[in-house]
């Protein structure tokens, strides 16, 4: 199986690495957040071995950011923090098992074989394409006909839904469930308002309109010149 070790200290990395070498396993290695979160979005691993303390970009960061990205790789945490606070904010992220250090290389083998025998789940897409606009989950940038579009948090979270769904009918109830969370009464001009404002942003001036509007129903983006 391959594995991706982040892991900061060269002499626990090293070992840990050697030991599941030695049990068969492809083990490559990095040393910060950024190396961690290209290699886990481009790279078909079988589990990642965050450390949770690494300098810059830290463990918990990562995982974060590749769940953001739709990462469901399985994960386990590597750290010294060993309090039930630290435990539970690692699971919330995301981890899906949690090795405090210093730990005996048996049972860091024992976790990522036991994390290998999970179904494993299929991982979304990082980039998402539509004609010529493209949305990159991790980067969290979306441009169009190579030119960027500075969306807000907001709209940004409306685009990805919408190009998720890809040629296909999101009523406004599936919208304010999975963009808004329910926070607004169903009557709100929320929607509209933001859609008014991401289609001037995503379509005008680019000739084509990719998000169009379903009289009765909702809305949709779909190329339709293809």
């Amino acid at each position: 199986m391959k594995l991706l070790l982040l892991e900061d200290d060269d002499a626990t990395r090293t070992q840990a690495a050697r030991q599941l070498a030695a049990a068969g396993h492809v083990v490559e290695e990095c040393r910060n957040g950024p190396d961690a979160i290209f290699l886990a979005t481009q790279g078909d691993y079988g589990v990642l071995i965050l450390d949770r303390m690494v300098p810059g970009i830290d463990g918990l960061s990562v995982l974060k950011a590749l769940r953001a990205a739709g990462v469901r790789t399985p994960a386990l945490l590597l750290t010294a923090m060993d309090g039930i606070d630290d435990r539970v904010e690692g699971l919330e992220a995301g981890a899906d098992d949690y090795l405090v250090k210093p730990f005996a290389s048996a049972e860091l083998l024992a976790r990522v074989t036991a994390l290998s025998r999970r179904p494993p789940i299929a991982q979304e897409l990082v980039v998402s394409t539509i004609g010529d606009l493209t949305l990159d989950r991790v980067k969290r940038t979306v441009t169009r006909a190579g030119k960027r579009i500075d969306l807000q948090a907001q709209e940004f979270k409306l685009l990805d839904y919408l190009m998720r769904h890809e040629g296909k009918v999101v009523t406004r109830a599936m919208l304010l469930e999975n963009v808004w969370s329910f926070h607004f009464d169903p009557r709100t001009n929320v929607i509209e308002s933001h859609m008014s404002r991401l289609r001037a942003k995503v379509d005008r001036g680019f000739g084509q309109e990719l998000i169009q509007t379903v009289r009765g129903a909702g809305y949709r983006i779909d190329d339709l010149a293809r």
